[in-house]
């Protein structure tokens, strides 16, 4: 798994959030998602962004182009059960 994989699933992990779920709240199929997270496919500046969005996180930390900013773990779960 690549960078990019295994960032969307830590950040999901961290909101515990499912893969599912991730790609439900972003609009894309749960299959599609998937591919994203195993580093089969990658997705459009579009989509990239809805994740970001629903990761609450930027594109660039995503990407590996930036380090995401040090998180309370707790708090993010609160936070992605509202």
């Amino acid at each position: 798994m690549d960078l990019f994989g295994c960032r969307l699933r830590e950040r999901g992990e961290v909101l515990g959030l499912s893969n599912a779920e991730v790609a439900r709240r972003a609009g894309v199929e749960q299959r599609r998602y998937g591919h994203y997270v195993t580093a089969r496919r990658e997705p459009d500046l579009a989509t990239l962004v809805r994740l970001a969005e629903v990761l609450q996180t930027t594109p660039n930390v995503l990407l590996g182009l930036e380090e995401g900013e040090k998180i309370d773990l707790a708090q993010d779960r609160l936070l992605a059960a509202f």
